[in-house]
């Protein structure tokens, strides 16, 4: 005999188990990707090669950071853990999926110039980071759009998935940009 609800838990972790199986593969696939490129330093993003496509990729992640910012705040109204902010107006949700499509189709030039331009490279300790982490982001991408799409999931497992790409956003950010930004060294 099983417990009561032991059957409404069990379908949700099957769910939970399968977006992270799904999420994996992507990460995985990318990383295999990353792995088997031979880099092309010469690959241009927008017809800008070399230090211009480091400068061009460090302002359009700068704006990713921007837009993950928003994302957050407009989450955190829509769950209403926005102090003083009250419930969210309709108009919200729709900000947030746009800024999140905003967000999303921002990245895939950015990585799409990584991938090909550098691969994954594990040579360094802030080069290994950024590469783990840019495979890691379009996994974690995957399982948030599978958990929205999802019905009948533990409430905190949205909120982890978002919370989890805004903080990779940052690491990103962090390990490129503000890299760039700070004469090539981290601070």
């Amino acid at each position: 005999m099983t417990a009561p609800g032991a059957s409404g838990r069990r379908p949700a972790a099957v769910r939970l188990a399968g977006i992270g199986l799904v999420a994996a593969a992507v990460t995985g696939a990318l990383y295999a990707i990353g792995l088997i490129l031979t880099p092309n330093y010469t690959s241009s993003l927008f017809g800008q090669s070399g230090v211009a496509a480091i400068e061009l990729k460090s302002v359009l992640a700068s704006v990713v950071l921007g837009l993950a910012c928003v994302q957050v705040l407009l989450a955190l109204w829509l769950y209403r853990k926005l102090p003083l902010a009250g419930s969210a107006p309709r108009p919200v949700r729709l900000s947030h999926r746009v800024t999140g499509f905003a967000l999303f189709a921002l990245t895939v030039p950015i990585a799409v110039h990584c991938l090909l331009a550098y691969g994954v490279q594990l040579t360094g300790l802030r080069v290994a980071v950024h590469s783990l982490a840019g495979c890691f982001f379009y996994g974690a991408f995957t399982a948030k759009v599978l958990l929205v799409h999802t019905r009948r999931l533990p409430g905190w497992a949205l909120p982890v998935a978002g919370g989890t790409l805004a903080l990779i956003v940052v690491l990103l950010w962090y390990t490129s940009a503000l890299w760039y930004y700070n004469g090539y060294q981290l601070p």
